[in-house]
């Protein structure tokens, strides 16, 4: 706030409210750590990454916003731990892959449980969904 820096007061009065609503919320009886707020950051991260693909389709009338939105998503990157790479997962996919009986499309779940095991939230399942899926068809 000292530094007149908006963009970034008002994000962190938006991610302090998502706490207290989790804090509050009927049947919260834990504590408030960093546990909890990796969490709501990350939760916070995800909203906002499917508001950015609603407003890029927008064209011209949602560019505001998707800029508003890259900053957001900017910054709550910056707060999260680093998450696995793009070469991490694919090699963690094809190693799940070779240690299946057979490869049948329908056991992209198999692949992601041991993926999302293995890399825990550092893993994003929706990119390692489309690896699996891109791993089982060929």
């Amino acid at each position: 706030m000292k530094a007149k820096d908006s963009k970034t007061a008002n994000l962190v009065r938006m991610i302090n409210t998502k706490i207290m609503e989790r804090r509050t919320a009927e049947g919260f009886s834990g504590v408030v750590d960093d546990a909890l707020i990796l969490d709501v950051i990350t939760a916070y991260k995800k909203s906002m990454s499917k508001a950015r693909a609603d407003y890029a389709a927008m064209g011209d009338k949602g560019k505001e916003q998707v800029e508003e939105l890259d900053f957001e998503l900017a910054w709550c990157t910056k707060m999260l731990p680093a998450g696995a790479s793009e070469d991490e997962l694919r090699a963690a996919v094809a190693a799940a892959v070779a240690a299946l009986p057979s490869k049948d499309p329908k056991m992209a779940g198999k692949v992601i449980g041991v993926v999302k095991k293995q890399f825990g939230e550092r893993a994003d399942a929706a990119v390692v969904k489309q690896l699996a899926e891109e791993a089982l068809k060929g």
